[in-house]
Parts: structure tokens; C-alpha cells; sequence
């Protein structure tokens, strides 16, 4: 049976300044953001994009995901808390990031790029969407290192005992690891083969939603629930019933991309 390895979550401190791992995770993600959209700026020149765009896109998007992901904690997790105590939400260093929210803030930041800079939408939602998943996989990680986001009891002979969580022993999924496989690692896989050809407009940010909201929710049967909502109607969490309305976005956007008649490659 693995234990997990209790990381000190502190990277660095420089005097009275502690840089936490998870912080560093977030720069690992904007930092390989940044070289993959360069490698298909040369990959894809068709697509008439600049690194200077691309430079203001990815700094839209870091602005969103940090707003958008503490704001989606706030309201899908904690709201009622919060509102008792406004002033908390300020308080990012004490944790609490939603992907859900990360991805509506996003959701904006692309939306405001796109109109400042004459993009269309899907334009922009087609671009950036490859370049999202090892970004989402160094999140994972950064749970995995806090400790944070465990999975659910499990007898597997990969279980992992997660001292900070169980007074007695007790193994549970690294659901951390699973979502960075298969959100981080195979969603990039598969989304950077897939817009490596000129695709409909709007098929890559439709087969994104598709991928990780279904990798998502199944993962989350691994993932223990988050102890103050447990689980919600038909048994499910609510990382499953956010990730529900991705799965049919997407699937509505990809019929809706491959029409015939109005289907464009881009």
C-alpha cells in the first residue's frame, strides 16, 4: 500500500515570503501554455494568429481563471459562508479554486480578447483550447502535493494512505493523479492530434467540452465528495452535475460544427 509523502507545501521562502508549490503550479501552467501556443502559432500558420496576440490572450485568461476560480468556489461550494463573511473571498492564500469557474472566467476573458481584437468567438475558443490541458494537469498535481482533493476509501493495490486526512490508515484513489492523467494528459493528446488538421469551426472547442467534462465525471466516482455538500440528487456530486452541462454543450456544438452546409475548416 503507498503513503502518500506529506510534501512541505512551501516551494521557496524568502524571508517573510513563502512561494507555495500550487502558486507554482499555476505559473508551470501559463508557462506551458505559452511555449504550446508559439509551437502551434509554427505548427498552424494558416490560422492567421500573432505571438502578440497570443501573449494577450494567455494574459486574459491567466486574469480570468484566478477571478473566475475563486468566485465559482465561492458561489458553488460556499456561498453561504461567505456571504456571512464577505471579506474571506479576498482571502486566496487560504485555498478554494473551482474549475467550473476558472472555466467561466475563462469563458470571458476569451470573450473580451475577441472583441478587442476583431476574433470571433469560436475563433478564439478553437485556438486556445488545446493548449488548456497540461495546464489543468499541473493543477492536478498541485492538489496531489497539498493533499488536498483525495479520493474516495478503496481496497485497489494502488490505494494511498493520506496521513493528514485518517486517524487510522485508511486507503483511498490518488483521484489527483487520475485527473491528471486522463484531463491533462490524455485530453491533450487527444486535442492537439485532432486540431493538428483544419477543423470545422468550432469542432475542437466542442470535442474539449465533450472530453473533459466526461473524463471529469467519471473520475469523480474515485473522488471523495466534498465533506460540507456530500453527495447531491440521483447520487451524484457536484463536480458531476457541473460537468453534465459541458458534455451537452459540446455535443450540440459539434453537430452543430459538422452540419452539413455550413461547416468551414478552420
Amino acid at each position: 500500500m503507498l503513503v502518500h509523502p506529506q510534501f512541505d507545501p512551501v516551494a521557496i521562502t524568502l524571508g517573510p515570503v513563502s512561494i507555495r508549490w500550487y502558486g507554482l503550479m499555476y505559473l508551470v501552467a501559463f508557462v506551458a501554455g505559452l511555449l504550446l501556443g508559439r509551437l502551434r502559432l509554427r505548427m498552424r500558420p494558416d490560422l492567421g494568429w500573432t505571438t502578440r496576440q497570443l501573449d494577450d490572450l494567455l494574459f486574459y485568461c491567466v486574469l480570468g481563471v484566478v477571478v473566475g476560480g475563486r468566485l465559482g468556489y465561492v458561489l458553488f461550494y460556499k456561498f453561504s459562508e461567505y456571504l456571512h463573511d464577505p471579506i474571506r473571498i479576498l482571502y486566496v492564500w487560504e485555498g478554494g479554486m473551482s474549475f467550473h469557474g476558472g472555466f467561466l472566467g475563462v469563458i470571458f476573458a476569451m470573450w473580451w480578447f475577441g472583441r478587442n481584437h476583431g476574433r470571433g468567438w469560436f475563433e478564439v475558443t478553437d485556438f486556445l483550447a488545446p493548449l488548456v490541458p497540461l495546464g489543468l494537469c499541473a493543477g492536478r498535481i498541485g492538489n496531489f502535493i497539498n493533499a488536498e482533493l483525495w479520493g474516495r476509501p478503496t481496497d485497489v493495490p494502488w490505494g494511498m494512505i493520506f496521513p493528514s486526512v485518517d486517524e487510522q490508515p485508511r486507503p483511498r484513489h490518488p483521484s489527483q493523479l487520475y485527473e491528471a492523467a486522463l484531463e491533462g494528459v490524455l485530453l491533450f493528446v487527444i486535442l492537439w492530434v485532432f486540431a493538428r488538421k483544419p477543423r470545422p469551426t468550432g469542432a475542437v472547442s466542442a470535442l474539449f467540452l465533450i472530453g473533459y467534462g466526461s473524463l471529469r465525471f467519471l473520475v469523480e466516482y474515485t473522488r471523495e465528495p466534498d465533506n460540507f455538500l456530500g453527495l447531491l440528487a440521483l447520487g451524484l456530486s457536484m463536480g458531476q452535475w457541473l460537468s453534465l452541462p459541458m458534455i451537452f454543450g459540446g455535443v450540440v456544438m459539434l453537430i452543430w460544427a459538422y452540419w452539413p452546409r455550413r461547416a468551414t475548416a478552420a
